[in-house]
């Protein structure tokens, strides 16, 4: 993970399915008063159905093509300075692509969640395309950690009270104050 010190535009959270970005990144977003935005979200109303409706119709690639698209339709409009809390897809952060196009305009931030954790909260939600091969999960999960290590900080998502996460990101030595002369 890298700590430098960075202009803070945007602030991109990351991690696997069910880790809490969407949660969070919408409490995060009410207490530092920025808008908050679901890349996902943004996608399904693009596109004018569910992402498991995308997967089964036109496919991952297909998908991520648009993922990147609508990205980086976002990341232009912070550039123009317009700050924003981001949740990005689970699978967003794992694209080399997109990691370059947000490199620039703010901060990621992992949400390390465990596996457990996510297992319990995906429940037998089928709405997930990558989380209906249950038996995968975990590789996927194991897959991914890596790029999502490279985001700028991380941040443990062992409780389910958004709260507590939203002070580990208040936290971060980019929200501290810098001492004055």
């Amino acid at each position: 993970m890298s700590v430098q010190r960075k202009p803070l535009a945007g602030l991109y959270l990351v991690g696997f399915m069910a880790s809490g970005k969407t949660t969070i990144g919408r409490a995060f977003a009410r207490k530092i008063g920025w808008p908050f935005i679901d890349i996902d979200t943004e996608i399904e109303a693009l596109e004018r159905c569910a992402i498991s409706q995308i997967f089964s119709e036109r496919g991952e690639r297909y998908f991520r093509e648009v993922e990147t698209e609508v990205l980086r339709h976002r990341v232009a409009q912070i550039e123009a300075g317009a700050p924003a809390v981001v949740a990005l897809g689970g699978g967003a952060f794992v694209q080399p692509t997109n990691r370059a196009l947000i490199e620039t305009s703010g901060v990621s931030v992992w949400l390390d969640c465990p596996l457990e954790m996510v297992r319990k909260r995906l429940g037998e939600d089928s709405t997930r395309p990558l989380a209906a091969n249950r038996n995968g999960l975990e590789r996927l999960f194991a897959e991914r950690r890596p790029s999502y290590a490279l985001a700028n900080h991380r941040i443990d998502v062992d409780t389910d009270d958004p709260s507590v996460s939203v002070e580990r990101l208040l936290a971060l030595p980019i929200f501290q104050r810098a001492p004055k002369n």
